[in-house]
């Protein structure tokens, strides 16, 4: 199917822009805070607050969602996209906001350090002492430390996959589901959609290879399984996993080879792919296609089930 015609008249005016992996971070990042100041309001949930909590290298800053009525409510820890070197806190607002009400959790997003600065294990470091931290302090955020759940776009769908199998290898705490949208498993590029898809739809393969070259330390950090998750040993007793891929992605194919995996060993898996998608598209484009919202709404539906069934 072609790409969605909104998506086309979208991707436009970028081209008229500098590759992003042609420029410095601090350039792209501030672009990026640039972006925020003219985004719709995004929609009002129960309470918002910002905090911090301790991490390996100093407090972690979280921002804690929390739906309208009287909990305890099931948790959702959030970690944002955007490379392992882009996005925090606002970036992901409206989406950790759209999650909290869809979901009807508390969603607790994780503003974990960024590369190039803090290289890998950094992140990953980080959002692991953050759901220990989520699950020991549930009361007092107002949620229920028996029901949680691990959700991320893109580079946050990497970090919660990883962190869901060093949750299971290091001692808890037990997770009910891990919702991963557009994820990357694996750092090789020879798989078919990184050809099909190297370039023309917002996340490229110089994008993607630009990212990977300010997150990891040294080239054999990507056969690691805490940055490559694919590269586990044993994928089985992983919570169950919501895999979202699109057609005209570059890492399309991580998120299928994963979902193969873990249902091969025994973990269930609702497995989505859209064909007239790009990379991220529920989160990127909410405001430009209506599909994004549908998605939005289908991975609270899906939390809700799995918090159900916890």
């Amino acid at each position: 199917m072609p790409l969605h015609p909104a998506i086309v008249a979208w991707l436009e005016p970028l081209k008229a822009l500098p590759p992003i992996h042609t420029l410095p971070v601090a350039m792209v990042r501030a672009g990026g805070a640039e972006r925020l100041k003219f985004a719709p309001p995004p929609p009002p949930v129960g309470t918002v607050v910002n905090r911090g909590i301790p991490g390996p290298a100093g407090d972690i800053p979280i921002r804690i969602y929390r739906p309208f009525g009287v909990g305890p409510f099931p948790l959702t820890v959030f970690f944002h996209g955007g490379g392992f070197v882009l996005g925090n806190l606002d970036s992901h607002d409206p989406v950790c906001r759209h999650l909290c009400l869809a979901s009807d959790s508390v969603v607790m997003a994780v503003d974990y350090r960024l590369a190039p600065e803090h290289k890998f294990p950094a992140a990953t470091d980080d959002c692991l002492a953050a759901v220990r931290w989520a699950a020991s302090h549930a009361r007092e955020i107002g949620a229920d430390g028996k029901r949680i759940a691990l959700a991320g776009d893109s580079a946050g769908a990497t970090l919660s996959a990883v962190t869901a199998i060093r949750v299971r290898d290091e001692g808890g705490p037990a997770l009910c589901a891990q919702l991963l949208n557009c994820p990357r498993v694996d750092h090789r590029v020879d798989l078919p959609s990184y050809r099909d898809n190297a370039e023309g739809y917002f996340l490229t393969l110089a994008m993607v290879n630009w990212f990977a070259n300010h997150y990891l330390g040294k080239p054999e950090d990507a056969h690691d399984p805490h940055a490559s998750p694919i590269q586990a040993k044993s994928l089985a007793g992983l919570p169950p996993a919501y895999i979202l891929t699109a057609e005209y992605d570059p890492i399309r194919d991580d998120g299928e080879i994963y979902a193969d995996r873990l249902t091969a060993e025994g973990v269930p898996v609702v497995r989505k792919r859209y064909s007239n998608m790009l990379h991220d598209f529920p989160y990127i484009l909410l405001d430009v296609v209506p599909e994004a919202a549908e998605e939005l709404a289908a991975h609270g539906a899906w939390l809700k089930a799995r918090f159900a069934a916890a």
